[in-house]
């Protein structure tokens, strides 16, 4: 049995990955402590199924989110983290993402192997921040882009595996100097059990068409709004869903507003409960994927993608590399030139055909079925686990 901490930068619960990650280590024999934020001045302790939660203290109010702040050297998150690895004797510590893999590295001091769950291309992620102009007044500090590639340098050279959810981001740290045999894909996707049993869509039936996730610029949501305008002026009968909350959540409620779109073509239902979200994937008959080809984009790859195909629904994708590979390459869809919300609206129309969609929805299942499934990646996860902690596994940098 290996008992691992795994470290995330947030309140929990909830996460998806963190939850499929540590969840997966507890059915195969394992365990999982998982220590978190506590802005919100919840229990310290909380057994889950998926683990044992360890939250930070519950500061005064005025101090919860200043002191918890996940920056990459917090001694307070260093001092956690040392505690609760001694505390559990655990034998491996897996932090999610950059912010904390320092705190997390000088809190092992080479006593624990440390595994890195790269989520996203961080650096190239806070670069999309800059340009859209979306930082606050700490930012130059803790969320400058010349000073988080540093820090991932620092990190790369010293965690002993690298977990990534898509083979560009592999592709990219092994162009950074990171050994093969240190970086393993474990990508996000769906249980098996997710597939859902395929409904038929009647002739004339409104095509429903649903994007899930959060409300920024980079993740293409204008042209998204601008392609729902476009299908209106072509007669198209549809409705379009958009789940999820953000920073310019309002921005784009307004924009929708200048467009002419009516509450009858789109709905806005903000941030709602994972399964309610995917409740509503599952009455949809297209599902959207439309981020900005940027580095960020070019080198991860979306959970929504999967949740549509899973479900049973034709995909539209941007260029953006790795979600318009599996698009492709599955066919479980079709790629349309990311920024360009009429060429998306051109590309919608093709689903119009019935048979052509029914093609599609169809060959997404099939990949998730023999391939993009959380079952294989779950083998993954535990042959990474299991090398890690491995005497072999425990020599760093």
């Amino acid at each position: 049995m290996t008992r691992v901490l795994y470290v995330w930068d947030a309140e929990y619960p909830w996460d998806v990955r963190t939850e499929k990650v540590c969840l997966a280590l507890a059915e195969h024999g394992h365990s999982a402590v998982i220590t978190a934020r506590n802005v919100r001045g919840l229990p310290r302790r909380e057994v889950r199924p998926e683990g044992t939660v360890e939250r930070l203290p519950s500061f005064p109010r005025w101090g919860r989110r200043l002191l918890s702040f996940p920056a990459f050297f917090n001694p307070l998150w260093l001092a956690h983290i040392r505690r609760l690895a001694r505390a559990h004797a655990v034998d491996v510590i897996m932090v999610r993402d950059l912010p904390l893999a320092p705190a997390a590295l000088l809190a092992s001091g080479g006593r624990w192997p440390v595994m890195l769950d790269m989520a996203e291309n961080y650096p190239a992620m806070i670069a999309d921040l800059w340009s859209e102009g979306r930082t606050g007044r700490f930012d130059i500090l803790v969320r400058n882009p010349r000073l988080v590639s540093a820090v991932e340098r620092f990190t790369l050279r010293r965690v002993a595996h690298t977990l990534t959810v898509v083979e560009e981001s592999s592709e990219r740290l092994l162009g950074l100097g990171v050994p093969a045999e240190r970086v393993s894909v474990v990508s996000n996707t769906p249980a098996r059990a997710r597939i859902s049993a395929l409904a038929p869509r009647n002739p004339g039936e409104p095509l429903r068409i649903v994007y899930l996730g959060l409300m920024e610029s980079h993740r293409g949501i204008a042209e998204v709004l601008v392609a729902a305008q476009a299908l209106a002026k072509a007669g198209v009968s549809f409705h379009l869903d958009l789940v999820g909350d953000g920073r310019e959540y309002e921005h784009f409620r307004a924009y929708a507003d200048q467009l002419g779109l009516t509450s009858e073509a789109v709905t806005f239902h903000g941030r709602l409960p994972h399964e309610a979200a995917i409740r509503v994937v599952a009455r949809a008959h297209v599902g959207l994927v439309p981020h900005h080809a940027t580095e960020a984009w070019n080198t991860t790859i979306p959970n929504k993608l999967f949740d549509y195909m899973a479900a049973g629904l034709a995909v539209v994708s941007s260029d953006a590399v790795p979600a318009a590979r599996v698009t492709s390459d599955t066919g479980a869809g079709l790629v349309f030139r990311g920024g360009d919300g009429k060429h998306l609206a051109e590309v919608i129309q093709r689903y119009l055909d019935l048979s052509f969609w029914e093609s599609c929805r169809r060959a997404g299942q099939e990949a998730i079925q023999s391939h993009y499934n959380w079952e294989l990646d779950t083998e993954r996860l535990l042959e990474a686990v299991s090398m890690v902690h491995s005497p072999r596994g425990r020599v760093q940098g």
